[in-house]
């Protein structure tokens, strides 16, 4: 085994990264950008599974990019005309407060089905066709649908069928699996508290074990096998979920 020290800063970056009203996006700039379909730009790891998964569904010719990391300068220009467009009850339902808007992580993107008007706030990307073929296969790639239906309460944000987030795997199958969103995801996690009482997914025939370790006032030790692959992940929140494949 080896201890792995995890400073304060690192509870804020990873891939399950909880951001919404009450947790704000504290780096505004990921360190890894690059640029997938028509130049959105996605952190890297994510941009990677998402090329992935649209060759193998053809999703380009049909999908359209419509917006990936943004600034907090964009964010809050997007809200301010939106305010004066739309009103603040359609804002406050399908915009995110500049500062907690999950498109500032580089890992949310929203997707448009391809057609002559695309509407920025809310493109239209139904459960059919190439695009309900992307909802069945996006956990298998590490992406949810960030804002179901039935969950606003959970996530303070209206239902956006367009709206992913990339969380990675095995999280997004157990969240799908579960039909959990982020918010219950990182409450549900907690429970698995020692690498002794894992929660335990199989993934193509592996072992994938999951457990929360609890944030400390200054560092935080994390012991991880090393003849195994694994991630940790800060949640923003008050911890950290290490995953670990055998």
């Amino acid at each position: 085994m080896r201890q792995i020290t995890l400073s304060r800063d690192t509870l804020h970056r990873g891939a399950l990264i909880l951001v919404n009203a009450l947790h704000k996006a504290v780096w505004d700039r990921p360190e890894t950008l690059t640029a997938v379909g028509n130049g959105v730009q996605l952190e890297r790891q994510a941009a990677a599974l998402l090329e992935e998964l649209m060759r193998e569904i053809g999703g380009w010719d049909s999908i359209l990019p419509v917006s990936g990391w943004r600034s907090a300068e964009e964010q809050q220009a997007i809200w301010d005309s939106c305010l004066q467009e739309n009103g603040p009850e359609y804002t406050r339902t399908y915009v995110a407060v500049p500062g907690h808007s999950e498109h500032q992580t580089g890992l949310a993107i929203d997707l448009g089905l391809r057609q002559e008007h695309i509407d920025f706030i809310c493109p239209k990307f139904p459960d059919t066709g190439i695009c309900g073929q992307f909802k069945e296969r996006a956990a298998d790639y590490g992406f949810i649908l960030r804002y179901p239906a039935g969950g606003e309460a959970l996530t303070g944000i209206g239902c956006e069928p367009w709206h992913f987030r990339y969380v990675g795997v095995p999280h997004a199958r157990i969240m799908e699996e579960n039909r959990q969103t982020l918010e219950e995801y990182i409450e549900y996690i907690k429970q698995f508290d020692s690498p002794l009482h894992p929660y335990c997914i199989r993934i193509g025939g592996r072992a994938v074990y999951v457990s929360f370790v609890p944030a400390t006032s200054e560092n935080t030790i994390v012991e991880v096998n090393e003849a195994a692959p694994y991630q940790i992940s800060g949640n923003n929140v008050d911890g950290f979920v290490l995953t670990q494949w055998t």
